[in-house]
């Protein structure tokens, strides 16, 4: 009876072989294993204390290991070769009734050359076994003493070989990641990581439980070779005593939480503290561990002296705001208060979020398609001569507008007015829209007239858009259809 055996070797000390995998080792007939071109295996090298004499042994070498080749089918043409002779030679075995094992460092069915053996010799072999083994990415963070997840934490598995966009795309996504397969992709490897804010919390590894074992920060290796893991353990890490504080200011979006970035929620997922307004802090989900701190709105200046505050004895401090931090919101106030001896050293960042004025625009189409403006109708941090002069302005220089914070329960008055003096510009046809609540289950969008706009409809929770005299409406199969024209006549 021919059996077939793929055993994880683990990551490099011949101790952290199981049991069975020494035993499977020792009864086989034939012993395989990878090397790189003109290099010995370091599987059979993990191994070889435990093979026996007599033991046939075979050397699977790869033809290449990166995507450099003369062979005509080009990489894929050459591994492609390399596993059809593989399996050749090891099913020869196998039909004469022998029993072959297959060394794979770290487990088996992990970014292992075993796996296209074990289906292409399947149908050879009367019985086949997968022994496991302790894969890398463990091994990596037993020797980093750091954990890899807890509680509900999400561990995100990588290949440094993805596109950097990719890497990004995927770390701005996970609370925890091992990226994998590095060497000659670690520059790559390295800029998403600092591209995503993990670069301060994340280890390079270097042959883990291996006799030439190393563990480098992110932000101080040079030398990274093929064997070796980048590991982003728990952001447990940041919490501590080292780990220099700092204030990120980032942008929920609008209210749907589809509209909050990738970005944005790994921001959330790494901070020690959230701070904001209580109706946004609300909207973050709530971590194990994590400080939330809510106040009122009107206490932008307060609320930012918190956050550098914080920051400065070590605290990583998310102060959130919806829609975009740069758009009416925390971003300003930030940095203006942190115009100060007290905080001039405590790193401040900005994380974009989508405007209010492109989720409202998108709902009917392109107002906002050309030139446009954005204003705020609150009389709380500017008078309202300013406001009206600003008005007139954008009125006056035909330009579509969005009006941020139109009115409020006491606030009633200067919609009409906002109405009545754009009137002295534009037509009555002039297009607007009147969104409430975008995003929510509640939302209701609006587009009228000038001349039909009712002020009475509006509340803190909607949003204004007035259209310019190249704003146009038309009827489509999904409804009203607004967008403003960037071509002129002539």
């Amino acid at each position: 009876m021919s059996k077939l055996y793929g055993i994880g070797v683990g990551p490099g000390d011949p101790e952290l072989l199981t049991v069975k995998a020494v035993k499977a080792i020792q009864e086989a007939d034939v012993i395989a294993y990878h090397a790189a071109p003109g290099k010995s295996s370091t599987a059979a090298k993990i191994a070889r204390e435990y093979f026996r004499d007599g033991q046939h042994q075979e050397l699977l070498e790869y033809p290449v290991t990166t995507g450099s080749t003369d062979h005509p089918g080009g990489y894929a043409g050459a591994l492609a070769d390399f596993y059809s002779e593989a399996t050749f030679r090891l099913a020869a075995h196998l039909s004469a009734g022998k029993t072959v094992a297959v060394l794979s460092l770290g487990d088996p069915m992990l970014y292992s050359s075993y796996q296209h053996l074990h289906r292409a010799l399947l149908e050879h072999a009367d019985e086949a076994e997968i022994i496991p083994g302790i894969p890398s990415i463990t091994a990596a963070a037993d020797v980093l003493g750091m954990p890899l997840a807890e509680d509900e934490e999400v561990l995100t598995v990588l290949p440094g070989t993805l596109p950097e966009q990719d890497l990004i795309r995927r770390l701005s996504t996970t609370d925890t990641a091992v990226i994998m397969k590095l060497g000659r992709t670690f520059d790559k490897v390295r800029s998403a990581l600092i591209a995503t804010g993990l670069a301060e919390r994340s280890y390079v590894v270097i042959r883990a439980t291996m006799a030439e074992q190393n563990v480098v920060p992110v932000l101080e290796a040079t030398e990274v070779p093929y064997f070796a893991c980048v590991v982003v353990p728990s952001r447990v890490v940041a919490s501590t005593p080292e780990h220099k504080g700092e204030v990120v200011v980032v942008g929920l979006g609008p209210g749907a939480d589809r509209w909050t970035t990738p970005e944005v929620a790994a921001e959330l997922a790494q901070a020690t503290d959230i701070v904001g307004y209580s109706t946004y802090v609300n909207r973050v989900p709530e971590r194990k561990g994590q400080n939330r701190h809510l106040s009122d709105n009107k206490v932008e200046a307060e609320r930012a002296a918190m956050a550098l505050d914080m920051a400065k004895r070590g605290a990583r401090v998310a102060v959130v705001s919806s829609g975009d931090p740069g758009v009416f919101a925390m971003a300003a106030a930030v940095l203006e208060t942190a115009d100060d001896d007290l905080w001039r050293d405590i790193p401040v960042r900005i994380v974009p979020g989508m405007t209010a004025a492109q989720a409202v625009a998108s709902r009917v189409g392109a107002p906002l398609g050309h030139d446009f403006g954005m204003i705020s109708l609150s009389d709380r941090l500017k008078p309202w001569p300013v406001i009206e002069k600003r008005i007139r302005a954008l009125a006056g220089a035909d330009m579509a507008f969005a009006v941020y914070n139109p009115a409020s329960k006491t606030r009633r008055e200067q919609v009409a007015l906002l109405r009545d003096i754009v009137a002295e510009y534009q037509t009555p046809e002039t297009p607007v829209i009147v969104a409430r609540a975008v995003g929510s289950d509640v939302e209701n969008v609006v587009v009228t007239t000038l001349r039909d706009f009712d002020p009475e409809i509006v509340d803190m929770r909607t949003m204004v858009i007035i259209g310019a005299s190249t704003t146009q409406v038309y009827e489509g199969v999904d409804g009203k259809r607004v967008f403003t024209s960037r071509r002129y006549e002539s």
